[in-house]
């Protein structure tokens, strides 16, 4: 995706200079001419897979250095460590799926650079940490008798008494966990990703992120473990226990699939940021407005456009213009901006863990990772640790203001008051800033994102949306790349075979199930074809 986009101007504020053809972006491809804004994971994927067949492809990215948008990976040299090279992730990405279509295609960009790791994720709240997921007996014991008594009691009282078609995350969740539990190990953390209440948010999301995990369930299991089950189809499925991850982070898939893009004819430009787009007329295709890496205004025509770019930049750059009530539906829609406060640490005290999630109420950061247990290589001194301190917020508040100085200041300080560091162990910090990393789920952006599709349907034949932020929908990474694998196969066969928008709207929690598993009976993993008209 693009990273970061600035507001696409109206149509009437385009400056048109010479166009260039797509096909003008090199190799022999004897394709449909695609061009894609954006080259984050569905971006990539697409430019790949279309570059593969043949297809002419050129790839917009307005970061003028770096590909895969916020799975991306950033390297900062710290002076504090004698000018050695750190690298760590944008928010974290776990390499796994239930797709296997998605896993081979991970298999075929970095093959024997693709590292095991184990996964390791716990929640720190009131002082204590409790396994990520929930380990019932140990998060009742650590809550302490009279308040895991309380926590059965909500939950008793919540299954004889839910709420009534529920429509915000917070009475969805409580529905299946209780008040009790909700504020506890849902509250907090969720309110600190979203930046509004929990009765602001669509139970929807939740229904999709939380499917399949029953506390009912939980406590009898660890009451009465169950015996093993020989199929394993029966068994009741929990979040893994290992993922795979590039040897030099995330950006190494992306550096990876831009590198074998070019190397098929496709054309990956950075530096490009798009201004309009424009549909031709007479089923002409498509003409993409940007400036290159130069500043200069420049143009490209193609048959075909990918976007991932975020929906509302999006809908608000496009020529001719579309109906007010999609104007309107794309203004509505709202994104949840993200910081990292990468610390180089000489840890006196240490943690396992790839990250924690923050549950204290008393301080700002959401969420803490330790890019060593993501793959050794992203820490070149064994005697130093890099934490990454997550902070969530929208473009333009306090926390985004702070100068780095006073984000890496507020990081230690933060990591010390949370026990998971001394006083002088942290050296040197370093601050990423990630505009629309997350779409906001209130509850009328669905309304919002339908209306926007039946405006697109009905009047911009050829342009596709991919991705997360493309959706407007809260994709994984293997969830972006399948939209991408299916628009590419779509532009191929020269018609809409499959619905992107099929793909992880009936999935179970993003990480159950087994890696690159067939669909079990009755579960659909992938997107089935079109009905036949």
């Amino acid at each position: 995706m693009l990273t970061p986009m600035t507001p696409l101007p109206a149509p009437a504020a385009l400056q048109h200079s010479q166009t260039t053809p797509a096909s003008s972006a090199g190799g022999d491809a004897s394709g449909p001419s695609v061009a894609i804004i954006g080259a984050g994971p569905a971006g990539l994927t697409a430019a790949y897979v279309l570059s593969k067949s043949k297809a002419t492809v050129t790839v917009l990215e307005a970061d003028p250095e770096l590909v895969g948008g916020i799975s991306r990976t950033v390297e900062y040299k710290s002076p504090a460590a004698g000018g050695k090279g750190f690298r760590f992730d944008i928010g974290g990405h776990r390499f796994f799926s239930k797709s296997r279509e998605v896993e081979d295609l991970w298999s075929e960009l970095l093959g024997d650079d693709m590292l095991v790791r184990p996964r390791s994720s716990r929640i720190l709240y009131g002082g204590k940490f409790y396994s990520y997921p929930l380990k019932a007996a140990e998060a009742l014991n650590n809550l302490g008798i009279f308040e895991a008594a309380r926590c059965v009691a909500s939950y008793a009282y919540a299954r004889l008494f839910p709420v009534a078609n529920p429509r915000s995350f917070e009475d969805w969740v409580s529905n299946q966990f209780g008040r009790r539990l909700f504020g506890i190990f849902f509250k907090t953390y969720t309110e600190k990703v979203w930046g509004m209440s929990c009765k602001e948010i669509s139970a929807d999301w939740a229904a999709q992120r939380i499917k399949g995990l029953s506390l009912s369930t939980a406590i009898w299991n660890a009451l009465f473990p169950p015996r093993e089950q020989k199929d394993r189809s029966k068994q009741i499925k929990t979040l893994i226990g290992s993922f795979r991850y590039p040897r030099l982070g995330p950006g190494m898939m992306w550096d990876a699939a831009a590198r074998k893009t070019r190397e098929q004819g496709g054309d990956v430009r950075l530096g490009c940021r798009v201004t309009g787009l424009e549909k031709l007329p007479a089923d002409r295709g498509w003409r993409v407005d940007f400036t290159d890496s130069t500043g200069r205004p420049d143009a490209i025509e193609a048959e075909h456009v990918i976007s991932s770019a975020p929906l509302r930049e999006l809908v608000h750059g496009l020529s001719p213009a579309p109906p007010a009530e999609v104007l309107a539906a794309a203004k509505a829609l709202k994104y949840r901006d993200f910081l990292t406060v990468a610390l180089i640490v000489r840890p006196s005290l240490s943690f396992d863990d790839n990250w924690i999630y923050i549950h204290e109420p008393g301080v700002k950061v959401g969420r803490v990772q330790n890019f060593r247990s993501w793959s050794p290589e992203l820490v070149p001194d064994p005697a130093l640790a890099c934490y990454g301190l997550e902070y969530f917020c929208f473009e333009g508040d306090g926390l985004w203001i702070l100068s780095d100085a006073d984000l890496v200041k507020l990081a230690g300080r933060e990591l010390v008051q949370l026990g998971l560091a001394k006083e002088g162990d942290v050296l040197d910090g370093h601050v990423v800033r990630q505009p629309k990393a997350y779409p906001v789920y209130d509850d009328d952006y669905a309304r919002h994102v339908s209306t926007i599709r039946r405006g697109l349907e009905q009047g911009y034949a050829g342009l596709h949306l991919v991705g997360r932020n493309g959706m407007h929908k809260y994709n994984n990474q293997d969830h972006a790349m399948m939209t991408a694998l299916l628009t590419a196969r779509n532009i191929l066969a020269g018609e809409q075979r499959y619905d992107v928008w099929d793909v992880n709207q009936d999935a179970e929690y993003h990480e159950a199930g087994d890696r690159g598993a067939v669909a079990a009976s009755g579960e659909r993993q992938v997107p089935q074809r079109l009905a036949a008209q």
